[in-house]
């Protein structure tokens, strides 16, 4: 997960709406069904949707009142504690 990413697509979220993002999360998701994709354009697709889901538990967050560099701080220590596991 990249941070950038989460923060922009926080912003195209609050500046849009959140559905454009699970719609091409969606997209993405039926893309990895094309048996000719590579593993390298594979990887590419899942650290696209990992970045969009990141960024709407962020959007979420601070629409609960979180500020949103506390948002964006707390979600990557949440993520990469579960990776310390």
């Amino acid at each position: 997960m990249k941070l950038p990413v989460i923060k922009h697509l926080t912003s195209f979220i609050e500046e849009n709406d959140q559905d454009y993002v699970l719609e091409t999360i969606e997209t993405l998701e039926a893309l990895t069904e094309v048996p000719s994709l590579k593993d390298e354009e594979l990887d590419v697709i899942g650290e696209l949707i990992s970045n969009m889901y990141g960024a709407i538990e962020v959007s979420k967050m601070i629409k609960e009142g979180t500020p949103q560099k506390e948002a964006l701080n707390g979600f990557m220590k949440r993520v990469l504690g579960s990776i310390d596991k």
